[in-house]
């Protein structure tokens, strides 16, 4: 019976042991092919797994911020035996690369924010409008990538009269309280987008699009509203200008349709009729303008509406030219007698003269017969 238990002890001992040698089983120091850090040093537990006790021991300075360094397999297992880490296992890792993050800012990022700081402060507009030059260039700028807060500005300073900046900024650090700080100074100046004289251009010549080019120019040099480029395209300019000039909507005029002592057709409307004769403006005008014209013929200034090239359109009456009244049934007019011809002539002199009176227009249009007296009192 003895015998029987120990024999059943000694049984149970036996499938107890490799349990308890694998409860006791440490893994062993894996070697990383690839390793990326985000301080300035790099450390045990960086390079290899299952690093225990020894991962917060740093063993090298890290690459400069968002580059990548490389390190033979040697060098590595070289410093972990200093460190008292061997029994490292490597597979068949030839070198170690070494890759320390960063936050990239790019340098129209910091222009942006030195914009935005000074949006509609200091007299200034919209941050789109802010044009940013830093006294040093700057080139796209990296941090460590702990800097993951956004650019604070904390102090701004701004002189209207020259555009000078200096404006310190705090970025948020995760591994240290204190923040990151940065400081810029520069020129900032707003701008406007406006169109730009290519080649010097005379008052009569129409603006087509090779003479115009979008620029940005301070606003200052702009003394108004600038003119857009497409609404420029086929005006005129009031007067010569010299290229690289910018435009503004006051320099720009409609093309002149008409121009003084130019030889033009005068057209004389009123419902239901419409002549044409000579003339000669008396002054230069645009599509739409009111200007003076001599009337050839009848040696007399009028005034119209320019309607088109060499075209200025006299308006008459606004209502219909009364026409002459029906002939009555006591009329004394014979059946058989024709009425007296229409003199086309006298009937335009009549109506470019300045505006007739719609008596006049009847009685142009449809002169009236002579009655007889005789012939009347015969009947």
């Amino acid at each position: 019976m003895i015998r029987a238990t120990l024999a059943t002890i000694s049984t149970l001992l036996a499938l107890a042991l490799p349990a308890a040698a694998a409860d006791d089983f440490i893994p062993s120091p894996t070697l990383r092919a690839s390793v990326t850090v985000t301080s300035d040093v790099v450390r045990i537990g960086d390079l290899i797994d299952n690093a225990g006790s020894a991962a917060l021991i740093p063993v090298y300075r890290s690459p400069d911020l968002g580059t990548t360094g490389t390190l033979t397999v040697g060098q590595v297992l070289s410093v972990l035996r200093a460190k008292q880490v061997i029994g490292v296992m490597t597979g068949d890792i030839k070198e170690v690369q070494v890759t320390r993050l960063a936050r990239t800012l790019a340098s129209k990022d910091l222009e942006n924010a030195v914009a935005a700081a000074l949006e509609r402060r200091f007299g200034l507009g919209e941050a789109a409008n802010i044009t940013v030059t830093f006294d040093r260039s700057v080139a796209d700028m990296r941090l460590d990538a702990s800097n993951t807060g956004a650019l604070q500005p904390v102090a701004t300073r701004y002189d209207a009269r020259s555009g000078r900046f200096d404006i310190a900024f705090e970025i948020a650090n995760d591994n240290n309280p204190a923040p990151t700080k940065l400081r810029f100074t520069g020129t900032a100046i707003e701008t406007v987008e406006v169109a730009v004289l290519t080649r010097d251009i005379d008052r009569a010549e129409l603006l087509k699009s090779s003479d115009l080019s979008l620029e940005r120019r301070p606003k200052a040099e702009v003394a108004g509203e600038p003119a857009a480029r497409d609404r420029s395209i086929g005006m005129q300019l009031r007067r010569p200008m010299r290229a690289g000039t910018p435009i503004r909507v006051a320099d720009i005029v409609k093309p002149d349709f008409v121009v003084r002592d130019q030889a033009v057709t005068i057209i004389y409307q009123v419902p239901g009729l419409y002549l044409t004769t000579r003339g000669k403006a008396i002054e230069s005008g645009a599509e739409g303008d009111t200007v003076s014209v001599l009337n050839m013929q009848s040696k007399r200034t009028l005034t119209g509406i320019v309607t088109g090239r060499g075209q200025v359109t006299v308006q008459g009456a606004s209502q219909s030219a009364p026409t002459a009244p029906a002939v009555e049934q006591t009329s004394s007019i014979k059946r058989d007698e024709a009425p007296a011809a229409v003199d086309t002539a006298a009937l335009v002199r009549n109506l470019i003269q300045t505006p007739a009176s719609p008596a006049q227009v009847a009685q142009a249009q449809i002169p009236q017969a002579r009655l007889s007296q005789a012939s009347a009192k015969s009947e």
